[in-house]
């Protein structure tokens, strides 16, 4: 039975699959013609084309619940900066090499727009199946595209090469211990602008600081689990 598609979502296809053709001729781009020392600026450039093409889509579309999902997915995004810090600088688990573009704390400053990617990815679909499920199957299909999205992240950045692990237990490129807080993330992500999205937009920045600080206690609390309990390291 064919899905009929609202022009939100109609345009929330076009986008993507547009976005990820662009980003699959610029990095085939960057291996190929370029040093791969300008990874890190190219995907500075991908990530600014990315958060400025959906904020303009959804103005010009009049999609006002896009406009207000993207704010929250960026505002979060900008704070994300800080538990990517703190794995780098402080626990030693997490490096983003020279890449040719500018860094904050040894973290590349792409990352303080490239979170809005999944975490805009993670409300729209999420909020999609609510209206066309149920509230359950929506925190499902969250959980399980926290779990793609993150982990395959985790999986195939470092080919860029973009950032990876160290220092920890690994399942190929991924360590074991941020699996669950990035899936935590997604569904915090979620849960949060749900109750929220009716609010002003100044009120969604307490709300994503709060799921950031989630975030941070959450990756600290499973380091310490399975790295320096479990496994004693």
């Amino acid at each position: 039975m064919p899905i009929n598609l609202e022009k939100s979502e109609e345009d929330f296809l076009y986008l993507h699959l547009a976005f990820a053709v662009i980003c699959a001729g610029a990095l085939i781009g960057v291996q190929t013609l370029t040093p791969i020392t300008l990874i890190g600026l190219q995907l500075l450039f991908l990530v600014a084309f990315y958060n400025c093409i959906v904020l303009v889509v959804g103005l010009l579309r009049k999609h006002k619940g896009w406009v207000s999902m993207w704010f929250f997915a960026f505002i979060l995004s900008l704070l994300m900066i800080f538990p990517d810090w703190f794995l780098v600088a402080q626990l030693d688990v997490l490096v983003f090499p020279p890449d040719g573009g500018p860094q904050i704390g040894g973290v590349s400053l792409y990352m303080a727009g490239l979170w809005a990617i999944p975490f805009f990815i993670i409300l729209f679909l999420g909020q999609r199946v609510h209206a066309r499920r149920s509230t359950l199957e929506a925190y499902l299909v969250v959980a399980l595209l926290s779990a793609l999205i993150f982990g395959g992240a985790e999986q195939t950045m470092w080919m860029l090469p973009g950032w990876y692990a160290q220092n920890v237990l690994m399942i190929g490129h991924m360590a074991v211990y941020i699996f669950i807080p990035e899936i935590l993330l997604g569904l915090s992500t979620y849960a949060c602008y749900e109750l929220i999205r009716e609010h002003p937009h100044w009120v969604k920045l307490p709300a994503a600081f709060f799921v950031m600080i989630l975030y941070l206690g959450n990756a600290s609390f499973f380091y310490f689990i399975i790295e320096r309990i479990l496994l004693g390291t």
